[in-house]
């Protein structure tokens, strides 16, 4: 699925302010891509053709990815993205996000607790649950659709 890289070749770095923020991909984005919707693709296109690779944390690929034949273009969004891991620290920092916040819906601390430590922007369709998880924190988090 995505390369096995460290966050900090995932992107051509730059250490000036006005380095674009990077991208992490909700299951929104994903069941976009795979029902080929142009919005999207013309996103991920754009973003890979200024070399930034999108991140799209495991449990996203785990919540959207059903191991149909049927979702070719999944497997084709998903091979331009940096897939990542969710090891112990991770989860537990995830975990604690999601405490903090008084949710049970861990895949979107992943994403959440992933995109602020990165600052990215989180494309989703899933505005809501997003934000309230980063306001508990005192957080602000960039939200867009897919």
């Amino acid at each position: 699925m995505g390369c096995p890289r460290d966050e900090a070749t995932r992107r051509v770095s730059n250490p000036t302010p006005e380095r674009l923020m990077g991208v992490t991909y909700d299951s929104g984005a994903l069941i976009a891509a795979d029902k080929g919707e142009r919005r999207m693709w013309a996103r991920h296109r754009a973003l890979l053709v200024h070399r930034e690779v999108p991140t799209a944390p495991a449990a996203v690929v785990a919540q959207s990815w059903r191991g149909s034949g049927r979702q070719a273009q999944l497997a084709r969004l998903l091979a331009g993205c940096y897939v990542e891991g969710l090891h112990d620290a991770r989860a537990r920092s995830a975990g604690s996000l999601a405490a903090e916040a008084a949710t049970t819906d861990v895949v979107d601390a992943c994403v959440v607790d992933g995109a602020l430590r990165r600052g990215d922007l989180v494309v989703s369709s899933d505005h809501d649950d997003l934000r309230r998880i980063a306001d508990a924190v005192g957080r602000r988090l960039e939200i867009d659709h897919p």
